[in-house]
């Protein structure tokens, strides 16, 4: 796709699951608070509104654990009543991991809520999932996960929306930019995504400070990498076994953390928490 022109926003709503709320990026001031590329993408824009003479607020109404439907559904009413100029939608990733998921379904839905955010006169940004090939619980989504970024670069041309690549960002790949539970990135994996997808925006982003690989390490061995996965089981998948189980969510009880469009608080900078 051709790199669009870069732009200043104005109001930013941003909507999903829990890669938009933030976890885990843990807010350095407020405890059970996240902070995410969302809000980092966030302060970049901010950084330029400003700079530029103008004013800008940002909303975030994404919540962990929630599906498609209720993303595309209240999440977006939300988001259009809101009246942004940009609005930045990624979900789908908790309905892949159901077996009987319907991809093409998924991508419909998904394309019903950008043209819906398109005819408000909003820009969109979407993003693609990272490659889930070498994780241990999502590796066998993969194929699934591929025809889902297919839809989603399909639906961005239909409707002239913007889209963040996580799957052609190889850092992604290094377990070091992802957090305990091997679902959530780390602070830097969220400080990488939120450049990426401020390039993704047509804005110029320093392609080596989010493309470049991490130093070298030694590798792990076969006892130690047995003891971490045995403590992976324990402690992040048995409980979201039982949660599903139990049809409960992660996200039960949980409001958004940023409902209304605000100005971000300062200080702030571009790559620090909002």
């Amino acid at each position: 796709m051709t790199e669009p022109a870069p732009r200043t926003w104005h109001r930013y709503v941003a909507i999903g699951d829990s890669f938009t709320e933030g976890m885990s990026d843990p807010h350095p001031d407020r405890p059970d608070t996240y902070v995410g590329w969302a809000d980092r993408l966030a302060s970049h824009l901010s950084a330029r509104a400003v700079g530029e003479g103008g004013d800008f607020g940002y909303a975030n109404l994404a919540i962990r654990g929630r599906l498609l439907a209720d993303i595309a559904g209240p999440q977006v009413e939300a988001a259009l009543a809101l009246e942004p100029d940009l609005v930045s939608i990624v979900g789908g990733g908790n309905d892949i991991l159901r077996p009987r998921a319907d991809i093409d379904a998924l991508a419909g839905e998904l394309e019903r809520a950008v043209a819906r955010l398109r005819a408000s006169g909003a820009d969109v940004l979407m993003a693609t999932p990272a490659d889930p090939s070498e994780a241990p619980l999502l590796r066998h989504t993969r194929g699934r996960v591929a025809i889902y970024t297919a839809h989603l670069w399909s639906i961005a041309r239909r409707h002239g929306a913007h889209v963040l690549d996580q799957w052609s960002m190889i850092p992604l790949k290094d377990w070091r930019m992802w957090a305990d539970d091997r679902i959530h990135m780390t602070p830097e994996g969220h400080r990488r995504v939120a450049l990426r997808a401020l390039a993704a925006l047509g804005h110029e982003v320093d392609e080596d400070d989010w493309a470049r690989p991490l130093p070298p390490v030694m590798p792990v061995g076969r006892l130690a990498l047995a003891r971490g996965n045995a403590r992976w089981a324990r402690e992040y998948l048995r409980p979201w076994v039982g949660r599903r189980l139990r049809g409960r969510s992660s996200g039960d009880g949980i409001s958004a953390k940023r409902p209304t469009i605000a100005p971000l608080e300062e200080p702030s900078g571009p790559d620090s928490a909002p």
